[in-house]
């Protein structure tokens, strides 16, 4: 090939790709921009997206409770000495003024006679941790009775959760005894005074519907309500970031495109989180993959 022929070749190429250039700007301007969108779209991050809805959320602390008898009274001997006799066992039935136990008052040197020990209620006996020839004083107590026909759940708050409680506060307990069940009660005693020594506050809840496999003496897990908002606005938990002390979450419109929201938020659970304000009824917001997420990406929306 001769220097003629090459400074022709060259010639032809650079008048091709001067036509090429020509024909790429005369495209209309709406095409090249629906090429650009096309790419943005391919590269789009994958989201799911939760719409902003009405419902109801509670707060509720967890803690474990204990299940007495309502009526439970210890019973005191009225006089010292060695208990010589036992008249009732854990789990037997008595009646107010019956005989329960004898203590023997003697002395070294000095006979006196056995003293009764009376039950001063009817109930159950539900404790009794002395044995025959043990020495008790009037401060021992020899015998807990209980009325087991009415079970109670007795537990104690922390001082933080204190202005929660209300009488009549709804909770739920569960009993490891038995499994898969739920077991409804409400707060029906709330003790004015703190404990100096726990920091902790005494309440006592009873059961909507007592059930006979449920027994004094057996431990519970209390799940109590706190607080609960009825028909407010409420999303996933995952879809609130926490960014240097603010919280935002990415809400998408029509065109798929993600809008960067401050949010000021309310009470939340396990599962959900109450919007105060930021968002509203019907809002469209990204609830998964909105980590790598800015202010006007193009996102793709998968169920």
């Amino acid at each position: 090939m001769n220097k003629k022929e090459i400074v022709k070749i060259v010639i032809i190429s650079l008048i091709g790709l001067f036509a090429l250039l020509i024909i790429l700007s005369l495209l209309p301007k709406k095409e090249q921009e629906n090429t650009e969108q096309r790419e943005s779209r391919r590269n789009a991050t994958t989201v799911r997206v939760t719409t902003v809805e009405p419902g109801t959320i509670e707060r509720s602390v967890i803690i474990n409770g204990e299940i007495l008898a309502r009526n439970q009274v210890t019973i005191f001997p009225t006089v010292g000495g060695r208990l010589v006799e036992i008249r009732r066992s854990v789990g037997d039935r008595v009646n107010r003024g019956d005989i329960v136990a004898y203590i023997d008052p003697s002395r070294p040197g000095e006979v006196y006679s056995r003293s009764p020990v009376v039950s001063t209620v009817s109930g159950t006996i539900l404790n009794a941790p002395y044995n025959i020839g043990d020495t008790i004083t009037t401060q021992s107590a020899v015998f807990v009775v209980g009325d087991l026909s009415s079970l109670i759940i007795e537990t104690n708050i922390a001082e933080r959760f204190v202005a929660s409680i209300t009488l009549g506060m709804r909770a739920d307990l569960w009993f490891e005894a038995i499994p898969g069940e739920t077991f409804a009660a409400t707060v029906s005693e709330i003790n004015p005074v703190l404990d100096p020594a726990t920091r902790t506050l005494r309440i006592r809840l009873r059961f909507e519907n007592p059930d006979p496999r449920i027994r004094a003496g057996m431990f519970s897990t209390i799940s109590l309500v706190t607080n609960r908002r009825v028909n407010v606005p409420v999303i996933p938990r995952s879809s609130v970031i926490n960014t240097y002390g603010s919280w935002i979450v990415f809400t998408v419109d029509e065109e798929n495109t993600v809008y960067r929201q401050e949010v000021t938020l309310g009470i939340e659970n396990e599962e959900f989180i109450e919007i105060l304000s930021g968002l509203s009824m019907g809002d469209s917001v990204v609830s998964a993959g909105q980590n790598f997420l800015s202010d006007g990406d193009l996102v793709r929306i998968v169920e």
